[in-house]
């Protein structure tokens, strides 16, 4: 112990050797890191985030990159591919669209969903789409048709199997995957059905935002001819695929009751569904969960696996019975 004086009394300090300091500075050095990289991904610097999970992860060693395309010319009609690093049958494919209001965004910044997912043993396919003046609707949702019809043709060749696709996307992507799969026409004229897709697991989703309020839905819908048909509630079916909408509590952006609402109305239509809520989570957070170091809170991550396993399974093969 070292001592100090303060008037007649003798003060001490507890004696914090190197290895004491170095942890304290590392502690400081992670916490401010901490807080760095859910600034900036609340700035929409989500290319921060993807850097700090791929290096919380070592690299990219887990995954394999198969395919990087464009699907049309405009420099946003793009898509990568990856598989499992050791992967060795057809797997079941995530289709992922990012999220950005309809104007920003980059599917290459999202690597770490497929550091997430395709371990577990999918195929994840990053998509992306036209934005801004060139991407107002309905060009997001042609276009993610177009990305899923160069799944269903080359998907096979790229370590996937195109009959079991499940979309998947955050914020305005949640919208795109939701219409993509509740309103038939679209992938109707890329000559696929909404109704061969496995399942649409939506994160932080607007299913119900008309009249539009903000700068980014009057953007992206305010020429649409009928604005209600915009909607994803609108289009609420009983025979659709399974959907799993996951939304933080504290979401406000994009509030929870998009979600709650389009889960009551795909019930009342005839297919049951729940919104899952999570207590104390943004609407950054919902995706952040899915990377290192915020994957520590695995709620998102367990809730949307349980969801891929039980609709991607493959069927069991009949029971035979024996002749008599």
């Amino acid at each position: 112990m070292t001592a100090g004086k303060q008037g007649n009394r003798r003060v001490t300090f507890p004696q914090i050797g190197w290895l004491g300091w170095t942890a304290v500075t590392l502690l400081l050095l992670a916490l401010t890191g901490f807080v760095a990289i859910r600034h900036a991904l609340e700035t929409n610097a989500v290319a921060v985030l993807d850097g700090a999970d791929r290096l919380l992860r070592g690299g990219d060693g887990s995954i394999r990159q198969t395919a990087a395309i464009h699907y049309g010319p405009d420099g946003a009609q793009k898509l990568e591919m990856f598989v499992p690093a050791d992967a060795a049958a057809p797997l079941p494919v995530i289709v992922f669209i990012h999220g950005g209001g309809w104007h920003a965004g980059d599917p290459h910044d999202y690597r770490f969903l497929a550091r997430a997912l395709a371990p577990r043993g999918y195929a994840v396919v990053l998509a992306g789409y036209r934005l801004g003046p060139h991407g107002r609707y309905p060009a997001m949702l042609e276009d993610g048709a177009s990305a899923l019809r160069w799944v269903a043709d080359h998907a096979a060749a790229h370590g996937g199997d195109p009959s079991r696709v499940v979309l998947m996307g955050h914020s305005a992507g949640a919208y795109n995957a939701a219409m993509l799969v509740l309103d038939r026409r679209w992938l109707a004229h890329q000559k696929l059905s909404a109704d061969a897709l496995r399942g649409v697991v939506g994160l932080s989703g607007p299913y119900d935002f008309y009249p539009f309020d903000d700068h980014a839905t009057i953007d992206a819908f305010g020429r649409a001819p009928d604005p209600e048909d915009t909607q994803p509630i609108a289009h609420a079916r009983g025979d659709a695929p399974p959907m799993l909408l996951v939304h933080g509590g504290a979401d406000t952006r994009v509030k929870p009751r998009n979600s709650v609402a389009l889960a009551r109305a795909l019930t009342a239509a005839g297919a049951p569904t729940q919104a899952v809520l999570l207590k104390d989570v943004s609407h950054e957070g919902a995706i952040m969960m899915f990377a290192r170091p915020f994957s520590r809170d695995a709620r998102a991550l367990d809730a949307v696996t349980a969801f891929l396993d039980r609709v991607t399974a493959r069927p069991s093969p009949p029971v035979q019975t024996p002749a008599r």
